[in-house]
């Protein structure tokens, strides 16, 4: 049985997650989002990507916690592999599919439609947009309270969004919040009744905007924070005049001669 399943709506591509009955991320779910995520990144017609989920109430409860146990014995009773020069190929995993995510050029936005914990959390945090539903009762990082921490991108990705004291209180004590809650801490950009709804709405406005310049400015701005200013001005500075030479900027900027209309945020 397929964990994910897409939907295309135009230029937009979702991507649909189900375990059922209780909507938990696995290896085999993390492999057939990657490898979904990756063929959506490869299709000229796609133009964005919205993540939501497929069970009711649940955007994805968390990883796991019966594979984590078996991964931990296997920790515990193996000694450390030695390094091979050539590991050769291997099954991308969940690590690997929020780095595809982050860095994917196209724009990636959570619909979390329900539980949003741990690794679905951390899965969120490596999309660009989040919308939440007001309906939505926990988003947050348990893994404290069983004895781990969260090991997916929660650690580092968290504290860029709401600041290390917020994100130390949060993961220390395994706190959860409701939608509202999330959108205060600025852990989701909006929150609202379907969240899907909006979220393809918004979809729908990245397609009207240049692909390329839209992954400049995704690149550039995750990019911010982790450089000298000085390094990411002259990257900003190169990265404009590459994507001024591309014919969706020289069409867009021939047609936008009139004063561009201001977008309230």
């Amino acid at each position: 049985m397929s964990l994910v399943t897409t939907e295309d709506r135009g230029a937009v591509r979702i991507v649909i997650y189900a375990n059922p009955p209780f909507g938990t991320m696995t290896a085999a779910g993390s492999n057939e989002m990657y490898d979904i995520v990756v063929s959506a990144l490869a299709d000229a017609g796609v133009r964005t990507i919205v993540i939501t989920g497929g069970l009711p109430g649940i955007f994805i409860r968390h990883y796991d916690v019966g594979e984590l146990s078996v991964m931990s014995d296997a920790l515990a009773d193996l000694a450390p592999p030695p390094p091979r020069r050539d590991p050769g190929p291997r099954t991308p995993g969940f690590l690997d599919l929020t780095d595809l995510i982050a860095a994917a050029d196209k724009p990636v936005i959570a619909a979390i439609n329900g539980l949003c914990m741990g690794g679905g959390f951390e899965l969120s945090l490596a999309c660009d947009l989040r919308i939440a539903g007001e309906d939505v009762t926990a988003i947050g990082l348990p893994e404290t309270r069983i004895g781990i921490f969260p090991g997916g991108g929660g650690t580092q990705r968290l504290p860029r969004l709401i600041g290390e004291a917020k994100a130390l209180e949060m993961i220390l004590r395994g706190l959860t919040v409701d939608g509202p809650g999330a959108h205060e801490l600025g852990i989701v950009h909006e929150v609202v009744a379907d969240p899907l709804a909006r979220a393809l709405e918004i979809a729908a406005e990245l397609t009207t905007r240049g692909a390329e310049g839209l992954a400049f400015a995704k690149r550039l701005t995750r990019a911010a924070l982790d450089r000298p200013l000085a390094e990411g001005l002259a990257d900003e500075r190169q990265s404009f005049l590459a994507v001024m030479r591309t014919s969706s900027a020289r069409e867009a900027l021939r047609a936008s001669r009139a004063p561009v209309e201001i977008q309230q945020a």
